[in-house]
């Protein structure tokens, strides 16, 4: 199995980007944890036309196929359904979510795992 990597863009709904990083503080980054998901790094963008509505992070999955997996087994989560409706009674927090797998190349300097 070879270790990959998700980078993960969220173009926040406006205004909402302070809601989108509390929900991710608060519940989705441990409900990820739970399912195999384990975070490298978050980030937002210093300089417009990003800033203030952006999430940047990524994910590292055991494979490809665990990655598949591990998002169905979130998605049912009932935890992360309920915080999910509950964060968006006011409409969606996110507008877009892209979402890039990678792997590493034999010269980047290793993640710790």
């Amino acid at each position: 199995m070879e270790t990959v990597y998700e980078l993960r863009i969220y173009h926040a709904a406006p205004g909402k980007l302070d809601e989108l990083l509390a929900r991710f503080r608060d519940h989705t980054d441990k409900i990820f944890a739970r399912h195999g998901m384990k975070s490298v790094a978050y980030w937002t963008p210093v300089d417009e036309p990003q800033k203030g509505n952006t999430l940047i992070y990524i994910l590292q999955h055991p494979s490809r196929t665990a990655a598949t997996e591990n998002w169905k087994a979130f998605q049912d989560d009932p935890e992360w359904k309920s915080v999910k409706a509950k964060s968006e009674e006011n409409g969606k927090l996110a507008e877009k979510v892209d979402s890039t797998y990678m792997s590493l190349t034999d010269f980047s300097p290793r993640l710790g795992s």
